[in-house]
Formats: structure tokens, sequence, C-alpha cells
């Protein structure tokens, strides 16, 4: 008994020693570049806005600024967020794991009840008050994903090598969570939390072979996708799939918005017509201001802007995963590793689709696109890469 007694001690002053440790190093300055990085791409993308938005913002509203007006505010409310959540030792988002996928799950089965949703553009995907405040649960569901699947691998360990214990459980959130999703239907939505939560089993130490299986599953599954539709089996997306492969065989229909979108990259050249001279946005291009402003860029920038931006993202985006190697334990890597895989995957499918790389799938570009809630949730990501770049060990000295 006294023997018990004794290893309970000494596990308990271990406890209390490393939770004091974790308190000094929650005390530490923010990632310095990273952060200057995120603000440059908020501040990048306002500015932008509002040269993409103007002129359909006047023609709707009466109000050229009204679209960035309201972007600023969801920006500024963001910002808070982030250095808040930066400031917070990110150790407590173990506790908000369980409850943000609870209710990230009951509004996606919200937003898919008839009368409930609102309907845009043929997909429902939003809750609210249509033309006040409207936000996607698809959006709560991304950081619902990051945060329960880094609590959750981060204590499995050696155990992520096992299909029952490290594979099959966070396979069927991921599937339940794709379902819901495609009934709206989102399929960008979708690729997306599928993308983040495989790469953070990746990360947590899931086996290679079932990887390397997953990767060519998908790509099969695709491929047979592409092949049903050529068959017209499936109608679903036929669409968005002959136009991908030649848009001009429907140019003032189907193929309408990818025409208008090469004609705006191809119209910017090297050095573009100039900060605030794009034509194409003047009702030609549709979502311009949101899932298409990266044609606007590349026409009033250029390439060589539209480098530039791309470069922006990269730094930020391989800072990111630095801070993740970096990072004290486990569930920090996982965190940064998810918040960051959705930046960059969302980036890289934005700018494919508005390049005519993939067919379209409604993405959105981050820091750049209109959307408020959207804008404000990356950001408050941001802030947890933040909280846990206050937490790298300092260089030892030698």
């Amino acid at each position: 008994m006294y023997e018990d007694y004794t290893v309970n001690e000494v596990r308990d002053q271990k406890r209390r020693e490393t939770e004091r440790k974790s308190r000094e190093a929650a005390k530490g300055p923010m990632d310095l570049p990273f952060l200057l990085l995120v603000l440059l791409l908020t501040g990048i993308g306002l500015v932008m806005l509002f040269s993409a938005s103007f002129p359909s913002a006047y023609y709707e509203t009466g109000d050229a600024t009204h679209y960035v007006k309201r972007q600023a505010l969801w920006a500024a409310m963001g910002l808070v967020g982030m250095l808040v959540v930066g400031k917070l030792n990110y150790q407590r988002f173990r506790g908000a794991a369980q409850p943000l996928l609870g209710v990230a799950l009951f509004l996606l089965i919200l937003v898919i009840i008839p009368g409930v949703g609102i309907t845009i553009n043929n997909a429902t995907r939003w809750l609210g008050i249509e033309g006040v405040l409207t936000f996607q649960p698809s959006e709560i569901a991304k950081l619902a994903v990051i945060v329960y699947f880094a609590d959750s691998i981060s204590k499995k360990k050696e155990k992520m090598q096992d299909f029952r214990a490290g594979v099959l459980p966070y396979a069927i959130i991921l599937l339940v969570f794709a379902i819901l999703m495609m009934l709206e239907p989102h399929l960008s939505g979708t690729i997306l939390i599928a993308g983040i939560g495989v790469m953070m089993m990746v990360v947590g130490g899931m086996r290679r072979w079932l990887v390397a299986a997953g990767f060519g599953g998908v790509g099969i599954a695709a491929w047979g996708y592409v092949k049903l539709v050529e068959l017209e089996i499936i109608s679903y997306g036929a669409g968005r799939i002959n136009m991908w492969k030649n848009p001009w065989l429907d140019p003032l229909e189907t193929g309408y918005q990818m025409v208008q979108s090469l004609i705006s990259i191809g119209s910017g050249g090297l050095l573009g017509v100039g900060f605030g001279k794009s034509r194409q946005k003047f009702l030609f291009l549709p979502e311009e201001h949101n899932d298409f402003i990266f044609a606007i860029i590349c026409e009033e920038l250029g390439l060589v802007g539209a480098c530039i931006i791309m470069l922006v993202f990269m730094l930020m985006i391989f800072r990111g995963f630095w801070i993740a190697l970096h990072a004290r334990d486990r569930f920090g890597t996982l965190l940064v590793v998810g918040a960051m895989t959705q930046i960059s995957l969302q980036t890289f499918l934005n700018i494919a689709v508005v390049t005519g790389l993939i067919p379209a799938t409604g993405i959105s570009l981050p820091f750049f696109s209109y959307g408020g809630t959207a804008l404000m949730l990356q950001l408050v990501e941001m802030g947890i890469v933040l909280s846990v770049s206050r937490q790298i060990p300092a260089p030892r000295n030698a």
C-alpha cells in the first residue's frame, strides 16, 4: 500500500510539473512570420474583393461597397477571434472536440430538412435568414473534424496501426459527413473534409498501404464517375464534366462561366490590365467576387501578380507545416496539420477550377472569396496554429 501511495504521488507530481511547464510555454510569443503572412493575405483579399465586386454590388444594391463592407466586418471579427484563440493554451481545445462534432452533425442534418435550409443555385447548403445572415454548416464541420480527429488520434499512438481502432472509426465519421453533405449537394465540401481527415490519419500513423489503397480507390472512383457520366448513366455533374472537357461546346449556356474565366485569365497577360480595370467583372463573369475571384486577379494583376499571391499562400502554408513539425506534442501537430491541409487543399482546388485544370466544384479561395462566416472561421483556425506556435520549445544552448 505504501508503494502504491508513493507511485501515485510521483505520478501526480509529474502531472503537475507537466501542467506547469505547459502553462509557462503557453505564454510564449506567437510565430511572427506566420501571423504577418495571414494578415497580408487578409488585407490583399479585401482589396481584391472590392475591385472584383463593386460592379455587381452597385448593380444589385446600389452601393458599390456593399460586399467589401460586410466582408471587412467579418474580417475584423475573425482577426479578433484569431488573436484571442492564439492567446489560449491549445490543450483547452480537447474539451471542445466531442461537443463541436455533435453540433456540426446536428447542423448538417438540419440543413437538409425541407423548409429549413436555404437553397441557392439548386444547392441547399445554408442556414440562417436569407438576405440578412447565412452560414454554411460545412464550415463548422471542417473545424469539428480537425479538432476531434486531433484529440482522438493523438491519444492512440501505436493503435493507429490497427485497422479496427485506427481507421474504421474515422472512416465511419467521414462517411457520415460525406453522405449528409452530398445530400445538399456539396461536392467541394465533401472533398475537403475527406482530404483533411485522411491527411490527419496519415500523420497520426495509419499504415502506408492503406493510404496507397485509399488514393487508388479514389482515383478509380473518379475515373468510373467520369465514364458513367459519358455513358449518361449518371446525370448529376454531367454538365460540369462535359464543359470541363470543352467549355466552347456551349459558350453561351453551360460553358459560359468557364469561357469567361479563361477570357479573364488570357486578357491579363504577363502584367495585367491594371488594378481595378478588369472588364470581365462588369457582369460578364459569374461569381467574380466569390469562387472565380482568382480569374479577376489574373486579369488585373497578370501572371506576375497572380504568381506573387500564390507565393504568399505557399509561404504561409510552408510556415504552417513548419510549426506542425516543431509542435510540442502530437495533439498540437495534428491540429496544425488539419488547419493547413484545409487551406492548402482549398487553395489548390479553387485555382485548379478557375484555370480549367479540374471540373467546377463550387469551392472558394481562402481569404479572398466573399463569404463572411467562412473567412471568420478560417482566421480562427489560423489562431489555433498561432496558439500551437506559442508552445514550440526554444532551441537548447549547446
